[in-house]
């Protein structure tokens, strides 16, 4: 719910930038539109020890995911 102007520019402006820097799950081959691919990860020891870290935006609507560093 927007509950207000100041309220409802936050929103987009979140979720402008979403959209434009983050990986989508659903797009042309998984790339980002703003971004290159990213390059496959084929090592069967670093798919292994994966550490996946997630970030709420908007209040949870949105969801970002990344690999820990």
């Amino acid at each position: 719910m927007i509950w207000n102007h100041r309220h409802l520019l936050h929103a987009l402006r979140e979720f402008e930038q979403f959209y434009n820097a983050h990986r989508p799950h659903q797009g042309i081959a998984n790339a980002r539109p703003l971004h290159p691919l990213p390059a496959p990860i084929t090592d069967p020891d670093q798919i292994a020890s994966l550490n996946i870290r997630r970030r709420e935006r908007l209040g949870g609507i949105l969801h970002e995911y990344r690999h820990a560093t």
